[in-house]
């Protein structure tokens, strides 16, 4: 599944077909070559892979592997990328130096790959950004190249939403070698919201223009929003999710930083499923006027986002935030940023650095990333939650806002500020709604948790609704002969082909 640009849909649709073959009895895997996200996970192996891969695998009913995932890019600047590998961090790259590495790296890729489609019946491979990067076709791995190499049928979906749809989809082929066109089996046509009858003429004309098909056109749904790829999805100032009335008498209204490499924002997804909570992402100090929670996520560059709070504003506004008692919760390089002081010869090199000083713990960076699943227990209930992070707590308080199975504290919960390294923690039910009426204790705000909500059930309605909309709206039968058969023979070359 090849995409006319990043966040057209890629990864939900792959989700969506995973979904639907597994629901047919079908073994079915998800594979992206390489990724380029700082939303991960960490799987049962202990490796850290791109969260969309960790949702397909959900789809596919199936453990998150590092094999749906080998090569991960985590961009920690605009021109510096870590490198993960088959789930381990293998050094520091630029958009340079990485092309020296990609020809080892796509033996990797093809190995696994190799691997994964004699273990299962299909695999839906996950391209990246856009197929006709042109300016990088000549070392691509995770895209035409990987397709050229294995021998894979290739659809790609356009965001219709975005506008100029026909014209992204005929660019992308007319601009691809006529081996890569070779292997361009049709379109999908994503994020519609209008009358199907306006569009069919244009759906004509690409096909008789390309002699491809459009598969099917699917609907825009507002449901469909939990676990965003990267943070193209998290718009400044932008409310997330659908939020319902609350069960109590007041809203909590949750502020979000938007932090320029924030890393794993999804963990506020399941703050959003909760009714009467509206979170909401920012990127200004007014926005933080009315709020009554602030939470700073993770980072994948802590110092240079933390200097990034303090020169717009932000850094202030947390702390008056603070001194009025309201709650402010930090996750990972959010949790960070709230010490008393950052010693980072590492990520950075800026050596110590004054935090927030909100919490009075001190962090020092280590070269190794630590990457390790957990159990314990929030406010009594059991938890479970994942770790990826190089800095680490150098004198832990005594109140953790988890408490590990041997009874020692991890994060600092005091008054109205919490930290923890933990992701994946607010997916935890219990321990999310009482975390929840902590917060809206020290807000004085009348909220009240609802008993009932389930953010596993909600993610697998999600799941469950992407492969309905590929039954209902994608046309199937081409679908599994193109997984029978591979790209259609004698598909016609578009001018004027790859400069």
């Amino acid at each position: 599944m090849a995409g006319t640009s990043s966040d057209a849909g890629k990864s939900v649709l792959v989700a969506g077909l995973c979904r639907w073959l597994a629901r047919q009895g079908v073994r079915v895997a998800p594979f992206k070559a390489q990724n380029m996200s700082n939303n991960s996970v960490v799987t049962m192996e202990g490796g850290e892979i791109g969260r969309a891969q960790a949702l397909q695998s959900a789809a596919a009913g199936l453990v998150p592997s590092v094999r749906f995932n080998p090569v991960l890019l985590k961009p920690g600047g605009d021109r510096t990328s870590q490198v993960v590998l088959l789930g381990k961090a293998i050094g520091q790259t630029s958009a340079l130096s990485y092309r020296d590495r990609k020809p080892e790296l796509f033996e990797t890729v093809l190995a696994t790959l190799e691997g994964l489609r004699a273990e299962y019946d299909v695999v839906i491979c996950e391209g990246a950004g856009s197929p006709t990067e042109i300016n990088l076709r000549r070392d691509d791995i995770a895209n035409m190249g990987l397709a050229r190499a294995a021998n894979l049928p290739v659809l790609v979906v356009g965001d219709i939403d975005r506008g100029g749809v026909f014209a992204h989809l005929y660019g992308t082929v007319a601009l691809l070698s006529p081996a890569d066109q070779a292997l361009v089996s049709g379109f999908v046509i994503n994020k519609f919201r209008g009358d199907p009858a306006l569009l069919k003429p244009g759906l004509d004309q690409i096909n008789q223009l390309t002699g491809r098909p459009v598969l099917g056109v699917v609907p825009w749904n507002v449901d469909l929003w939990l676990d965003a790829e990267d943070s193209l999805s998290y718009t400044a100032d932008g409310v997330v999710g659908r939020p319902k009335p609350p069960v109590g008498e007041q809203w909590l209204r949750v502020a979000v930083i938007r932090l320029p490499r924030i890393s794993n924002g999804t963990d506020v997804e399941a703050l959003a499923c909760e009714p009467g909570v509206s979170v909401r992402f920012v990127t200004e100090p007014s926005r933080l006027a009315d709020a009554d929670v602030i939470v700073i996520p993770g980072s994948k560059a802590t110092i240079h986002d933390l200097e990034w709070l303090r020169h717009n504003g932000l850094a202030d506004a947390i702390g008056d935030h603070a001194a009025r008692g309201l709650p402010v919760i930090g996750i990972c390089g959010g949790f960070q940023m709230l010490g008393t002081k950052i010693t980072d010869s590492y990520e950075s090199g800026a050596g110590t650095v004054p935090g927030l000083g909100l919490l009075d713990v001190e962090f020092e960076f280590q070269r190794e990333k630590i990457l390790r699943r957990l159990d314990g227990f929030v406010f009594g209930e059991v938890a479970t939650g994942y770790e990826i992070h190089h800095g680490t707590v150098v004198n832990q308080p005594g109140n953790g806002l988890v408490t590990l199975p041997d009874g020692s504290p991890e994060g600092v919960l005091k008054g109205a500020i919490a930290g923890t390294h933990w992701h994946g923690l607010l997916e935890n039910d219990k321990p999310r709604r009482h975390i929840l009426e902590w917060a809206a204790g020290h807000a004085n705000r009348n909220f009240r948790a609802a008993e009932d909500t389930s953010f596993a059930q909600i993610r697998e309605a999600q799941l469950d609704l992407l492969a309905d909309l590929v039954a209902e709206h994608l046309d199937t039968d081409f679908l599994r002969r193109l997984l029978a058969d591979g790209a259609p023979s004698g598909l016609p070359i578009l001018p004027p082909g790859a400069p």
